[in-house]
């Protein structure tokens, strides 16, 4: 299988969101993701990095005013 899991990125650390994504979409207010059996939901966040070897997608939340 080809998913990935979404990580939200908190200083130093990485937080798991979400294992098995099979959408990240962008939008101007977050991300949009969703795994195989749970509705899509909005991250207020911005991609931060795809790591398509590792099936890894970091997130780094908006700031305030973004």
């Amino acid at each position: 299988m080809c998913q990935s899991t979404v990580y939200l990125k908190k200083g130093d650390q990485e937080e798991e969101i979400l294992r098995d994504a099979i959408l990240v979409e962008p939008y101007s207010n977050g991300v949009k993701i969703q795994g195989f059996f749970e509705a899509p939901r909005m991250i207020p966040a911005r991609i931060l990095t795809i790591d398509l070897l590792k099936h890894k997608i970091i997130l780094e939340p908006l700031e305030a005013g973004n």
